[in-house]
């Protein structure tokens, strides 16, 4: 069942103040892919930009985070462990042959804390294990600084904490998580990504649907409480979402205001789940206000500075407004309208039959090169790496659905091709669960093909070359 649908006057939130909301970001060519705005438990806002859709579920990167922390909050209750338990004393098995003193010290809090005592992030260390004994090699990493003392944000933490679930409870996080949590919620689409032990990651690889975020939000805005039922005890909400570490001094950063069992504090009061380019679970327990996001975003402050900016303040009430069917009736079209910003192309298919071979300049992708087949009725382009060739077919006036192993593990993908005005061909894949895009663009007269990949935390991503062979058209592929 859907959460309860109410118009943003009706819950003490002006209509106007989500449109302005709505064109800030887009000033700010900041990327959504979705929104959903609750207060007092109803959905006042919410969409989608096309193609993303209300059913499909979106990587949640680090705000798995968050969840991965409830189940253990979920076992703390269920008397199966402590957050003062030793690290040691969970994983006997597979300790190094010799502990030191600051690896025995290691508590189920310092995990949920990210205040292991490593100096920096360890997860590559894990990534890279050549046995694919995450757990392991975990415990193996030297341990610089007492335990509590230092924080250093470390996914790596986080999987030890889905590991330890799966220890405890025989079970996968996920699986653990379904009959607790995720089923009271009524969330039913949900998938974990795994490491090569079988043990979900933890610190990413959730993929959710936007509503199940607002419901996650939503449980822990009501203490824990979900629909006469105590799902998660009180307790470990106010433990899980307070400054376990004390904030920074960057008063206007998101990021220096404290940090819980896996949540980050905010500004204002609130606090938040949060994953890299923009997925956020924001609760504002002040405005009992919930705000799930998911995006393809660098600039993730500038999305909350406009959060703070246009949102917060329009909620300083609860008392309804009156009706409003202007604003509401604006800002349902609006919300109904949303696209992504893509390059403006041609309606038409009108390509001849075709192939083209293209070689890439060396890249961290790894391509070696490309081929392109038109004809009137089809577009498909094959990428090469070290590992395979990799065919994907392109939809001609609208969006086509498939799969493909370009980048290792399956991503499901939607793909379009079209003629844009200045006479390039565009190729864009969006994964549209994992959040990114991949834009093509073939130029003839040049015989070039360029891909932009998806950015990074710190860069937009460099732009991979390809050049058209010397051969005519129609030669075998390299």
């Amino acid at each position: 069942m859907l959460l309860p649908r109410s118009s943003p006057e009706s819950q003490g939130l002006s209509s106007h103040a989500v449109l302005a909301w709505l064109d800030a970001l887009t000033a700010d060519d900041l990327e959504l892919h979705s929104f959903q705005l609750l207060r007092s438990g109803h959905v006042v806002a919410e969409g989608w930009w096309a193609p993303y859709s209300a059913d499909g579920v979106h990587r949640l990167h680090s705000l798995s985070k968050s969840f991965t922390s409830t189940a253990i909050g979920l076992l703390v209750s269920e008397g199966q462990l402590s957050v003062e338990d030793r690290l040691v004393s969970l994983f006997p098995e597979v300790l190094p042959p010799a502990v030191d003193d600051h690896l025995a010290a290691m508590r189920v809090h310092d995990l949920l804390t990210m205040r292991t005592g490593h100096a920096e992030d360890v997860t590559g260390a894990l990534v890279e294990a050549e046995d694919g004994d995450w757990v392991r090699t975990f415990l193996a990493q030297p341990v610089q600084h007492p335990p509590g003392t230092t924080f250093v944000y470390n996914s790596a933490a986080t999987f030890m904490l889905s590991a330890l679930v799966q220890c405890l409870s025989g079970e996968t996080l996920l699986e653990y998580l379904r009959p607790r949590l995720l089923e009271p919620l009524g969330i039913t689409a949900a998938d974990w990504v795994s490491n090569p032990q079988g043990i979900n990651v933890g610190a990413w690889g959730l993929q959710l649907t936007t509503e199940a975020v607002a419901r996650f939000g939503q449980l822990y805005l009501q203490r824990g409480r979900w629909e006469g039922e105590q799902l998660l005890p009180e307790a470990w909400i106010n433990e899980a979402t307070r400054a376990q570490v004390p904030p920074g001094l960057e008063a206007a950063s998101d990021w220096a205001q404290g940090y819980g069992f896996q949540f980050w504090r905010c500004r204002h009061g609130a606090y938040r789940a949060d994953g890299a380019f923009g997925q956020f679970c924001v609760v504002m327990p002040q405005q009992e206000a919930v705000l799930a996001i998911t995006a393809s975003v660098q600039k993730t402050q500038r999305v909350l500075d406009h959060v703070w900016t246009y949102l917060l303040p329009a909620m300083g009430g609860r008392v309804p407004l009156p009706k409003d069917p202007v604003g509401e009736e604006a800002l349902w079209k609006r919300c109904t309208d949303l696209q992504l910003s893509l390059p403006e192309m041609t309606e038409a298919w009108e390509e001849a039959e075709s192939q083209e071979t293209y070689t890439f300049m060396h890249n961290e992708e790894r391509l070696s090169w490309a081929q392109l087949r038109t004809s009137p009725t089809t577009c498909q382009l094959t990428l090469a790496d070290d590992r395979g060739e990799h065919p994907i077919d392109f939809g001609l006036t609208e969006w086509q659905a498939g799969r493909t192993f370009l980048w290792g593990g399956e991503e499901r993908i939607l793909t379009r091709a079209e003629r844009r005005p200045d006479g390039t061909l565009a190729l864009v894949i969006l994964l549209i669960e994992g959040g990114f895009r991949w834009m093509g663009v073939v130029d003839e007269p040049t015989g070039t093909l360029t891909i932009q990949p998806p950015p990074t935390m710190d860069s937009e991503g460099s732009i991979l070359l390809a050049r058209r062979n010397s051969e005519e058209a129609g030669q075998a592929t390299p």
